[in-house]
């Protein structure tokens, strides 16, 4: 498989895991832009160009609507009362750096 987007920080290409991984944080109404930049490197830009590139054109077209709609996956919009990145109630999640701190 050709290397989709490389990441910024080390130029290298993200695993299968890692764009796996991406795909399902970037699907999570809880999860923000700002914790995938933070634990892969890749801005908000960068995560649409993957999605785009990984789903089916309805599957993407169906995710820009919903995250444009959701309050909770940009900074901006977001309650300054959630200072979190992840339910408080949610379990560890495998090759999550976050959830390991």
């Amino acid at each position: 498989m050709k290397p989709i987007i490389s990441a910024p920080d080390t130029n290298e290409p993200l695993t299968e895991i890692q764009i796996d991984r991406i795909i399902e944080m970037a699907w999570e109404d809880r999860t923000p832009f700002d914790a995938i930049t933070f634990q892969f490197g890749l801005v908000e830009a960068d995560v649409k160009a993957l999605m785009k590139k990984e789903l089916k054109w309805s599957s993407y077209k169906l995710w820009r609507t919903r995250v444009e709609n959701c309050k909770t996956k940009h900074s901006a919009k977001r309650s300054a009362d959630i200072d979190r990145f992840k339910c408080t109630r949610q379990r560890a999640i495998t090759n999550n750096k976050i959830s390991k701190r």
